[in-house]
């Protein structure tokens, strides 16, 4: 379980995150990643799940919920102070097996936080 500080609740947070973010996605996840500038007023990072029915049934989405929620605990003490964390779950998520979310969410989470390249695509 996250603590109450690290939990994110509100739509409007959820919503600002996915829409004004950067985004990466690896495997059966994509993470959406904000790093806010009101890092005073929000001192813990926080982490919010977005697990929908075509991942599976309540027991499956819930399952995948808390595989997530193990995961991300210890990567929101590496994160910076303010930088909020959206965990979006593909339909395969449910079938992944834990090592392979885990390394999925870490090269995720690696991505969103790479600084961006300025020059364009090649």
């Amino acid at each position: 379980m996250l603590a109450a500080a690290q939990r994110l609740r509100r739509r409007e947070d959820f919503a600002a995150t996915i829409r004004n973010g950067r985004r990466a996605g690896r495997g059966a996840l994509v993470v959406h990643y904000m790093q806010s500038a009101e890092a005073t007023t929000e001192p813990a990072p926080r982490a919010g799940f977005v697990v929908s029915k075509a991942v599976g049934n309540a027991v499956v989405r819930n399952a995948v919920k808390r595989r997530l929620r193990h995961l991300v605990r210890p990567q929101l003490a590496d994160l910076p102070a303010g930088s909020v964390i959206v965990v979006r779950a593909l339909p395969d998520a449910a079938s992944q097996r834990y090592d392979t979310l885990q390394i999925d969410l870490n090269e995720a989470i690696m991505a969103v936080q790479r600084p961006r390249n300025r020059g364009g695509r090649r």
